[in-house]
């Protein structure tokens, strides 16, 4: 018999994340007639308005709210989570900064299995959950058997599970107050401030369309290239982190955990690895179109299409492609 599911809805200021719905197509990878439970923990209306939101996706919301939970905080939320959860249980978190700084610690106090990062779920044999999971950056593909017979913790790379299409909960969906439950909380951290990035000469996170480019494009001269592209499309160029540290093009074009958050309608990610910190930063299910030379990147676990080819080669021909056509509908 598999255990029951338990999603770990992150959100901000009311603003569910995309991981949510994510969650539920993770849990139904484990077992398709899943209805896994979503916990929401924080504080005030913002808590009540992301509950709401989660209606059409989860079938049960237990919510958690506390003054002290205001703020994201790892010990506060483990220590909660302890106290609200059953034993044996599989718990889905999202992979990011947040997720890794509360899995670890969380699957210990369950005495719990743990797995992270894990980018396909390959179902259940037994009380063995098979996942699969990336090393090395990417460049190998792990299969692991999980034993879940005590419950397990697992952090679901985002963009890694597509969610379902419409609404996969039929009737009113039951919202359960725990906060009774969990009492008094205590830390060693406080939260001092958020500190909001600067803002630079354009806003990605603003553009339906974005040219992303990595690693992979080499040196700074060639931004043109995607850059002409990008005019083509009528879209944005943007960059993965490597692109910012060598300095080819400013921090406010950078896109992940350490930078910012896109919803594009498509994405094409032209020499860009795939790793989970970049593909934190992209929500909404975009449309990815993937260019790389090296056909076991990461990033091909999630486009829609993959392309492998240099794209110093490819984006030209691409550019000049896309101009011949406009210049025709033109006529």
């Amino acid at each position: 018999m598999i255990p029951a599911i338990f999603a770990y809805i992150a959100h901000r200021a009311g603003l569910v994340d995309d991981s949510a719905a994510e969650l539920v197509a993770a849990a139904r990878q484990i077992d398709v007639a899943a209805s896994p439970v979503a916990i929401v923990i924080g504080s005030g209306t913002e808590l009540d308005v992301a509950c709401e939101s989660l209606r059409d996706s989860y079938s049960e919301i237990w919510k958690v709210a506390q003054p002290v939970l205001a703020h994201p905080n790892a010990e506060l939320i483990r220590q909660a989570l302890v106290k609200v959860l059953p034993r044996g249980g599989i718990v889905l978190v999202p992979h990011a900064h947040f997720g890794m700084d509360l899995s670890p610690g969380l699957s210990i106090k369950l005495n719990a299995a743990f797995v992270s990062d894990v980018v396909r779920i390959e179902g259940v044999e037994g009380s063995l959950l098979k996942v699969v999971r990336q090393e090395f950056g990417g460049q190998v593909s792990t299969h692991v058997n999980c034993d879940i017979s005590s419950g397990a913790v697992i952090t679901v790379r985002p963009g890694a599970c597509k969610p379902p299409e419409g609404s996969p909960v039929k009737g009113a969906a039951l919202v359960v107050d725990k906060s009774a439950d969990v009492g008094a909380l205590n830390t060693s951290r406080r939260y001092l401030q958020t500190v909001v990035a600067e803002a630079g000469d354009v806003d990605i996170s603003q553009y339906a369309v974005l040219v992303s480019i990595g690693r992979g494009i080499q040196e700074k001269d060639n931004v043109a290239i995607a850059q002409e592209l990008a005019e083509a499309l009528g879209g944005a160029v943007s960059c993965s982190r490597p692109v910012v540290d060598a300095k080819w093009l400013e921090k406010c074009r950078q896109v992940g955990s350490s930078g910012k958050t896109v919803k594009p309608k498509v994405y094409l990610a032209c020499g860009i690895s795939g790793s989970s910190q970049h593909l934190a930063g992209i929500k909404g299910n975009p449309f990815i179109v993937a260019i790389n030379k090296n056909p076991q990147a990461p990033i091909f676990q999630v486009a829609d299409v993959g392309i492998v080819d240099d794209l110093l080669e490819f984006l030209p021909e691409l550019t000049k492609k896309i101009r011949e056509l406009q210049s025709v509908s033109a006529k």
